[in-house]
């Protein structure tokens, strides 16, 4: 059993738990409550698979129950271990604990296979010879009923010869299908004799060649959650026109029957989340892989630098609903900003250098000044910063021509460097192009943070680094892949026409102060006025630290969410 985690904490508002709170309440499971979380092994999860899991095993947990991993994997052509392995990974990371209990389709191919045979043998199934167009057509449409197949009428002998010499492998792919026998003029489309069985003459990751007839997701499925005796077999909306045709398999083979409750899928902004096409902007080349930090996937957000706890949240701010919504990826990224703020090392960094001289600054004087290693956090204490002559601060901290209500430093100005000194610009000095390269500075000894000896103020701080002490880095910063709010939205063009072109921009040479030099893939950082980084592991290497933007520090939700 799992050990109960909210005995302090509320459970959560809403109709599947509600739902589940009457069942134990009168008793219909005998106050059990098992849930699974079932992905097929043709993809790499994302964050909508995140939402199902974080459900599924968040009602485990919270009824003390018991949660599976089960993996529906029916299609040796779509699937592979590199899949199994990464979905292991997502959701041991993401904190469900399924114990022991990890489970596969494949594992109750026997016992399927005996299951058909059983509807065979009630008339209830039937080997099947047309071909897939002609199957297409037979089946009719919305408004028209189908059309019986002249094979539908074999005897249950011949069915039962012709099934086992498919499980043979005496006919080729499409030549022949096993389909249930229901109803061809029932207004459910799903229930006019759905398929079965198909022939895939394809090696299975896990069973090697013992078959060359597999199951079908919508013949697998319900019979999956019976063998497991799950309680509650919690599904997206789309599957609720699924489930009268998993009750009548498994009404018709009078085994268990699971509660199948259907709930709204995360459909976020900015994004795309069918594996279909992720897997096309992989094959393309258009991102890094499965892992690449703009992808909606698990192992690309934690690549990215997100945290479990981040989603976890983020899963409870957007809840379970009835009906499909478009959420705002902000408030996304509003649940990671909220994180990372509690966690995160701030340290100091620069993206695009610019130059400083401190002109009146001792030339060898090099000063450790002290700095809050997190303003949220006072036990993670603080560290030491070099401060020296030559310092590098943002390019964008400088302006010759500054707008009003530019605090930051300009030309005869002053402004505090963080940690630091208030230093004033005393000359700009520029290339042949006329590109700002320098500036001179003079500082105020007497304006050191923390001294008490000046009660100078100036309306600006900016960050910087120590020219001798910095450590050169690299800096990726992404951006949302997609121009568009929706970009599946119009069915007439290919959804890849609205990927953003500046959803990754490289920056070599940032740099950082020497705090982050034994910075490990994974660790996460708050570059000062800049945003939350991770080191990417990837691309990191013993010589060369390469950071990923998490998310910048701008937040549009804040306000919102806290009102």
């Amino acid at each position: 059993m799992l050990q109960n985690q909210t005995d302090s904490k509320e459970k959560p508002k809403n109709f599947i738990y509600e739902i589940i709170e009457e069942d134990i309440r009168t008793q219909k499971w005998g106050g059990r409550v098992h849930t699974r979380f079932p992905p097929e092994p043709n993809g790499y999860l994302h964050i909508g698979h995140a939402k199902s899991i974080c459900l599924n095993y968040g009602i485990a947990r919270d009824f003390n129950g018991k949660f599976n991993l089960r993996f529906d994997d029916t299609n040796p052509t779509k699937e592979e271990q590199e899949y199994v392995d990464s979905i292991i990974e997502d959701v041991k990371w993401l904190g469900a604990d399924f114990e022991d209990r990890i489970f596969f389709a494949s594992d109750y191919f026997d016992k399927m296979y005996e299951y058909a045979v059983q509807l065979i043998k009630k008339g209830k199934a039937y080997v099947d010879d047309l071909d897939p167009e002609l199957m297409k057509e037979y089946r009719g449409t919305i408004n028209e009923p189908g059309k019986e197949s002249p094979f539908r009428n074999r005897s249950v002998e011949e069915n039962l010869e012709l099934f086992e010499r498919m499980r043979k492998g005496e006919f080729k792919e499409g030549e022949k299908v096993l389909r249930a026998k229901i109803d061809m003029s029932s207004p459910n489309m799903l229930l006019r004799d759905p398929v079965m069985y198909r022939i895939l003459h394809s090696s299975h990751h896990r069973t090697g060649d013992k078959w060359c007839i597999y199951p079908t997701y919508d013949w697998a499925h319900g019979l999956e959650d019976s063998i497991e005796g799950i309680t509650h077999s919690i599904c997206t909306l789309e599957f609720e026109i699924h489930r009268p045709l998993y009750d009548w398999f498994l009404d018709q083979l009078g085994i268990y029957h699971p509660q199948q409750i259907e709930f709204a899928r995360l459909n976020l902004s900015y994004t795309v989340m069918s594996k279909r096409k992720l897997l096309e902007l992989v094959q393309n080349g258009i991102v890094d892989g499965w892992d690449d930090p703009r992808m909606p996937t698990i192992s690309g957000y934690r690549r990215r630098g997100y945290t479990p706890e981040a989603i976890w949240n983020f899963a409870e701010m957007i809840g379970v609903a009835k009906r499909d919504a478009l959420t705002d990826i902000a408030l996304l990224e509003y649940a990671i900003r909220e994180d990372l703020n509690k966690r995160a090392q701030r340290v100091m960094g620069v993206l695009n250098p610019l130059k400083v001289t401190i002109t009146n600054y001792p030339d060898d004087l090099v000063e450790e000044l002290d700095a809050v290693n997190n303003p949220e956090d006072s036990s993670m204490g603080s560290r030491k910063v070099p401060f020296s002559k030559e310092i590098f601060i943002e390019q964008s901290d400088f302006m010759e021509n500054p707008p009003k209500g530019f605090h930051r430093l300009v030309p005869g100005g002053e402004v505090r460097l963080r940690y630091a000194y208030i230093i004033k610009c005393e000359q700009v000095i520029k290339n042949e192009k006329g590109e700002v390269v320098e500036l001179k500075c003079s500082y105020d000894p007497e304006t050191k943070s923390g001294s008490g000896k000046s009660n100078k103020k100036v309306k600006g701080t900016i960050h910087w680094v120590s020219a001798k002490h910095a450590v050169k880095c690299e800096v990726r910063l992404y951006d949302r892949l997609f121009t568009v709010e929706d970009p599946s939205a119009d069915k007439e063009k290919d959804f890849k026409e609205f990927i953003n072109p500046d959803s990754l921009q490289i920056i070599s040479n940032a740099l950082l102060e020497p705090f982050v030099i034994n910075a490990k893939p994974g660790d996460k950082f708050q570059f000062e006025r800049q945003g939350y980084f991770c080191v990417d592991k990837k691309y990191t290497t013993k010589d060369k630290l390469v950071f990923n933007r998490t998310v910048t520090l701008k937040d549009t939700w804040a306000k919102s969410i806290k009102q």
